[in-house]
């Protein structure tokens, strides 16, 4: 891939995204959020480029995988004016019907487009297809990293603001803010199990489910950027403090101390 094709898949993207602006404060709030959660991911696809050493073709392609990821999300906002895929639609498979549809990737070649496809597909799943393997299993543990990475950052930021005003909240919560958490969760992420979505009750089974997803990060380097940032411990701030939560906690950060100096 050039960088010349690269740099135009950026303005595709900027001018893309632009027409789903409207008069709606809602759905213009979470439309930037998105907006700006990718330009975020694609800034950590970038570091985890250089932490593994990619080649610049293969830094391009990335990167322009960072981009794409989530090019489901804009349509899926303003169609359904929510981000739950559970009570949508799957924004990855929608993704990949807006990039064919509009055929932004038609000056790559065949393997290319297909790699980028199969990325964008799997990054949201809960679990990768156990039969892929070689450069589709790398650019697809790269972008749910990186992608990963970047959401840790966004709820933090936005949990707090819901917490500091809830009434002038301009954002979707998915989930009713009850006290409490639903003991599966608890129980999924001290055996290192992930939750499915649609066994979610409230907000904090949705911070709970976040900090789980420890267990299905691929790269040293993502754990090490994670743990640099503080992103686990502003999570458990935001969560109840009880007895349940304490074992939660020294679980998570216990499992990604170990995991870092394993990998030396």
């Amino acid at each position: 891939m050039q960088q010349q094709q690269l740099d135009g898949f950026r303005v595709w993207f900027d001018n893309y995204v632009a027409g789903f602006y409207s008069d709606d404060e809602f759905v213009n709030a979470n439309i930037k959020l998105k907006e700006e959660h990718t330009h975020r991911v694609c800034e950590e696809m970038r570091y985890l480029a250089d932490e593994l050493g990619l080649s610049e073709d293969d830094r391009r392609l990335a990167e322009t995988i960072a981009l794409f990821h989530d090019i489901g999300r804009f349509e899926q906002f303003v169609r359904y004016r929510t981000y739950s895929d559970p009570k949508s639609v799957s924004h990855p498979l929608l993704g990949v019907d807006i990039l064919r549809e509009t055929g932004v990737l038609s000056p790559l070649a065949g393997d290319q487009r297909q790699l980028i496809e199969k990325a964008v597909e799997y990054h949201g799943i809960k679990e990768m297809p156990k039969d892929i393997d070689g450069r589709c299993l790398l650019f697809s543990k790269l972008i749910r990293d990186a992608d990963k990475l970047d959401v840790y950052y966004t709820v933090i930021t936005y949990y707090r603001q819901y917490k500091e005003d809830p009434g002038g909240f301009k954002l979707e919560l998915e989930l009713p803010d009850e006290p409490g958490y639903t003991d599966i969760v608890i129980e999924n992420i001290l055996n290192e199990q992930q939750t499915d979505y649609q066994k979610l009750k409230t907000l904090n089974d949705m911070k709970l489910l976040q900090l789980g997803w420890v267990y299905d990060v691929n790269f040293t380097a993502t754990l090490k950027r994670i743990s640099k940032c503080g992103y686990l411990k502003m999570l458990i701030d935001l969560l109840p403090q009880t007895e349940d939560i304490e074992k939660v906690s020294e679980k998570i950060l216990t499992y990604v101390d170990r995991r870092i100096e394993q990998a030396g």
